[in-house]
């Protein structure tokens, strides 16, 4: 997990995953409409997996 990856997590989710794939992508983005905290969350879970 890099520096960048996880602040760009912080400050705009759905970007931080754009590399793992589409439903990735539209779980975070879904996330963050439900609120910037889930989408943060959601976006550290997603980079942090080893797939």
């Amino acid at each position: 997990m890099s520096v960048f990856r996880v602040l760009l997590a912080i400050i705009f989710p759905p970007l931080a995953v754009i590399g793992k794939g589409c439903g990735s992508l539209i779980i975070v983005f879904l996330l963050t409409l439900c609120g910037w905290v889930p989408g943060v969350i959601g976006a550290l879970v997603i980079i942090n997996s080893d797939k």
